[in-house]
């Protein structure tokens, strides 16, 4: 009797864990299986990278940072030396004063064309009425006529001589510019606030103009990349609501918006003739993260991580209870039977 009422136990013990196991796997079953107008597809967090790099030759003076640190706008990234520029800038300033001076003496040497060229007119002027009276040659009225026009001449050298110099003080002040920029882009800062994601050169290297210091991730801007079969990208539309489930949060529904469908297949013949290609068809499509929503977990964001992104096909359809989702926290329901 006590052996059968232990057989009796046990069986009822396995007859209960196997039921529990069975619905377990039905629920999970349930929960995998989607309603008609949204799709799914595999995919990974990723983020737009960024990267740093010199807007003029010259050699790396130091690094700021270092991979995997958080970074915020306007922070310092990395120098280049700047011993060159420097003396660029002063031959530049050097340049300038040397134009202004320039343009100095030819505003006097015009001041003293101009008089010379108006004294010459008057004399002419005096000269022909003395002429018309018969008190002085012809001879000696073409002469005054030729110091006038010799004054006009000069006069006009002279102005070209300012203009010259002006385009002079101009040129030097464009080239004063560029160097000052130089200078100023030869601190690098972070564009926007994100992680540093690779550190490609060291102090002491040399680099050209675009020369790749580091690349940045821009967190405010995380999405995940999955691709759906021509049937169900045809009916995803930009805007559509998604869903994100990462593997190492398997109860968090990450609310998301389609930002992009690609307009090219991929993995596919390049003419596709028959049906089982076309049924091979696959797009590239982008679900999106609310930025006020990364903005609130910024730090602890991570590229890379995968999960499964969940697209609505049809506008009308309700999300299973699963994949609903808080839009303004981001916190979501778990999961239920």
């Amino acid at each position: 009797m006590k052996k059968t009422a232990k057989f009796v136990a046990a069986l009822a013990a396995l007859l209960v864990v196997a039921g529990a196991a069975g619905y377990a796997y039905l629920q999970w079953v349930q929960r995998d299986a989607l309603p008609a107008g949204i799709a799914a597809g595999n995919g990974r967090i990723e983020a737009t990278e960024i990267d740093i790099a010199t807007k003029f030759a010259g050699k790396l003076a130091s690094v700021e940072v270092a991979e995997g640190d958080y970074v915020t706008k306007g922070q310092v990234l990395a120098r280049i030396d700047t011993a060159q520029v420097e003396a660029q800038l002063r031959a530049a300033e050097a340049q300038i004063k040397e134009a202004e001076q320039a343009r100095d003496s030819a505003k006097f040497s015009l001041s003293q064309r101009q008089s010379e060229l108006s004294l010459a007119e008057k004399d002419l002027e005096r000269q022909l009425v003395l002429l018309g009276k018969g008190f002085v040659s012809d001879q000696r009225v073409d002469s005054q006529r030729l110091v006038r026009d010799s004054a006009r001449a000069a006069l006009s050298a002279a102005e070209s001589g300012l203009r010259s110099a002006e385009a002079a003080i101009e040129s030097a002040t464009a080239a004063r510019d560029q160097i000052t920029d130089m200078l100023s882009n030869a601190t690098l800062v972070a564009p926007k606030d994100g992680r540093v994601l690779y550190r490609l050169a060291e102090p002491g290297e040399v680099l050209g103009a675009g020369g790749k210091v580091l690349t940045l991730l821009d967190l405010s801007d995380v999405y995940m990349t999955i691709f759906l079969p021509s049937a169900d990208a045809a009916r995803t539309a930009i805007g559509a609501e998604g869903r994100i489930l990462l593997d190492v949060l398997p109860d968090r529904a990450v609310p998301g918006t389609v930002s992009f469908v690609s307009p090219q297949a991929q993995y596919t013949p390049k003419q596709v003739e028959t049906r089982s290609e076309r049924d091979r068809l696959m797009f590239r499509v982008k679900i999106s993260a609310p930025k006020p929503l990364v903005a609130q977990y910024l730090q602890q964001v991570k590229t890379g991580v995968t999960g499964v992104g969940y697209v609505k096909l049809d506008p009308a359809v309700v999300w299973p209870s699963w994949l609903e989702s808080d839009l303004t926290t981001g916190a979501a329901t778990d999961a239920k039977p």
